[in-house]
């Protein structure tokens, strides 16, 4: 009997063991399937945010039509500048939306288009109009999808970028990173910029895409910072731009 109850209890005992070994392997297979459902890590958020910024900038400048909206919730009083344009822009480059300005006497919002190095403003009663847009404190909004002078060289301009939260829209895991600009480098962006530095911050999605981007700082030599938010959409649908007939 003796040997035969020794023989029941190792049976017994190789069993627990593998039991052990199969509810370790099924916990492990577990985590794994539920940390893929919550969108977790994957090597793009563990790369360094240079890394990061520098993929946003090929993407955006591999982009054939770029849904665009930069804003901003104030001027102070007096200030001639861009309240905000939105539109779809192309690396041609040029552009298409609609922009408002607030000048010395009112608020403007007219349909633009600007092509081939010339910008175009549809206003009440006299309708297309070449203008300049610096007499409105603006850039060229077809300037800013530029590949080497547009928005997407303040993605690399960014100085001592840091990862910092991540959030979530809708299923888009969002990270974001904060850094510094150099006033030169927005200056060649937007003209009327002063070289004081500028905060900068990023939401770059899983595929390190940048999905909206709020820089603050001295867009108008002279004036107090104000804050633009920039919000970008790298398949927007087809549009084509053509100078008003």
């Amino acid at each position: 009997m003796g040997y035969f109850a020794a023989e029941a209890e190792t049976a017994a005992s190789t069993w627990q063991a593998v039991s052990v070994r199969k509810l370790v392997a099924a916990a492990a297979v577990l985590v794994v399937a539920v940390t893929a459902c919550d969108g977790g890590s994957s090597s793009s958020n563990e790369a360094p945010p240079e890394d990061r910024l520098a993929a946003a900038k090929e993407s955006f400048d591999s982009a054939e039509y770029i849904g665009f909206t930069l804003a901003t919730e104030q001027l102070p009083d007096g200030l001639e500048g861009l309240l905000s344009a939105t539109g779809t822009g192309t690396h041609a480059p040029a552009f298409t939306g609609e922009v408002k300005v607030q000048t010395a006497a009112t608020d403007i919002s007219a349909p633009l288009v600007a092509v081939n190095g010339r910008v175009y403003a549809e206003f009440p009663f006299v309708g297309w109009n070449t203008i300049d847009p610096a007499d409105y404190g603006a850039p060229d909004p077809a300037n800013l999808m530029d590949t080497e002078a547009g928005i997407s060289s303040l993605f690399t301009a960014t100085e001592d970028p840091e990862a910092g939260d991540e959030s979530r829209d809708g299923d888009e895991v969002l990270t974001t990173i904060d850094g510094t600009l150099p006033g030169d480098a927005v200056q060649q962006v937007f003209p009327s910029a002063g070289t004081d530095d500028f905060t900068v911050s990023y939401r770059l999605t899983s595929d390190d895409d940048v999905q909206s981007a709020e820089i603050a700082g001295p867009f108008y030599d002279g004036s107090d910072d104000v804050t633009y938010t920039i919000q970008l959409d790298l398949e927007a649908d087809e549009v084509d731009i053509q100078a008003p007939a």
